[in-house]
């Protein structure tokens, strides 16, 4: 089995390990097969149904406009962007898919910080039922916040990564907060004589920033993790069963997904969720047909509207943002200030779901790069999805 294992992948299934799996070569698989490295709990679909991908071959080979990366079709971009997965959705249909050798339509792939994204509109749902008030204090439900630098933040802070938090995010120091952060979470193994932390011990610990709350945007993961210890908190659910009930079912998605959990079964929910490219792209087309699905309201239509209208500008323009110079950031997702209305929600190693409501276009990358942050600041990225987006396919 070993050698099976290593034939299709290029290397020994044991030589994945916590140490290396968010590299490459092996994050090729990890990236696909998280839960056997990770603990998880499982977000089912109502109707799982096996899906076949579009044959998008003569499409993926046409030759681009302008060059991207060298590239000059999309299949070479992709290649060389280590996209695992890439789709295009127009008005609810797919018209373009292309998946690696090692991926397919009924393939989950880790989102990491498109969590982020999903997380939020969990919250917003429950936002509409009276349950959580963004104006309030982090500590009115969360009472141990208190003395941490979640005392005195309002979940609106948190919503829109407007926190003063002494927190950098430091994706390849191993020495950083950040990679205790990722102990604590079970995504990195345990250094030796260190004591074991909790994902909610390590979450409030961290203290205040020089600044207030309430000031420029400040992009910290902690600030997900710790909505999602407050959606817990004021349902008394889990978040996995939450997350299933009130959006990943009534959304009609077609495989079930899962999040990361911590040792105590505390969720990632700020970049631990494990869904397939399809249904991704569900999420971005219910968020731009309004948020109903056969007639019943799942995403609040208040709550997207708010969500794709506000955020402020001054705040973006003044924190460390992505390559997005008219951007905003609202209850954690990213507008591109274009004309055209286009938001998305972004997550490292290249992870992408992007929406152009004025073409009724999804676009979603799904992809395995080395580099955590090298999407980011790549203005080509957004050169392509705006390109595709008015492209007939």
């Amino acid at each position: 089995m070993n050698n099976t294992f290593q034939d299709a992948h290029g290397f020994a299934r044991r030589d994945v390990t916590l140490a290396n799996w968010r590299t490459a070569p092996f994050s090729r698989w990890a990236f696909h097969n998280v839960r056997d490295l990770v603990p998880t709990a499982e977000f089912r679909s109502l109707r799982p149904e096996p899906e076949r991908a579009l044959d998008s071959g003569a499409r993926l080979d046409a030759r681009l406009e302008q060059p991207l990366e060298g590239a000059s079709t999309l299949r070479a971009y992709l290649e060389k962007a280590a996209a695992d997965a890439f789709l295009v959705m127009r008005g609810g249909r797919v018209v373009l898919e292309h998946y690696a050798p090692h991926s397919g339509a009924n393939a989950r792939h880790i989102v990491f910080s498109i969590s982020k994204s999903l997380t939020a509109l969990l919250s917003g749902i429950l936002e509409a039922e009276g349950v959580i008030a963004p104006d309030r204090p982090v500590s009115h439900y969360l009472s141990e916040a208190t003395g941490s630098a979640y005392g005195d933040c309002s979940v609106r802070d948190v919503l829109d990564m407007r926190v003063s938090l002494d927190f950098e995010e430091a994706y390849l120091d191993p020495l950083s907060a950040f990679a205790r952060y990722r102990r604590a979470m079970l995504w990195n193994p345990p250094q030796p004589g260190e004591t074991p932390e909790n994902l909610a011990d390590f979450l409030l610990t961290l203290q205040k920033g020089p600044g207030p709350h309430g000031g420029p945007f400040a992009y910290a993961s902690p600030n997900s993790d710790v909505l999602g210890l407050l959606i817990e908190r004021v349902t008394g659910a889990r978040f996995a069963d939450l997350f299933e009930t009130l959006l990943w079912q009534p959304m009609g998605a077609r495989n079930d997904g899962y999040v990361t959990v911590d040792a105590i079964g505390t969720p990632r929910t700020a970049g631990g969720m494990c869904v397939t490219a399809r249904d991704l792209a569900r999420v971005g087309e219910l968020l731009r047909t309004g948020g109903a699905v056969g007639g019943r309201q799942v995403v609040p239509e208040r709550w997207i509207d708010d969500m794709t209208r506000n955020g402020d500008r001054e705040a973006w323009r003044a924190g460390r943002n992505v390559a997005l110079p008219e951007g905003r950031y609202r209850s954690q997702w990213y507008q591109t200030g274009e004309a055209d209305g286009a938001y998305c929600a972004i997550g490292i190693h290249g992870q992408w779901l992007y929406v152009d409501p004025s073409t009724e276009t999804v676009i979603v990358k799904l992809s395995s790069q080395d580099d955590p942050l090298g999407d980011e600041t790549n203005h080509d990225i957004f050169t392509l999805f705006r390109t595709l987006s008015r492209m007939t396919l």
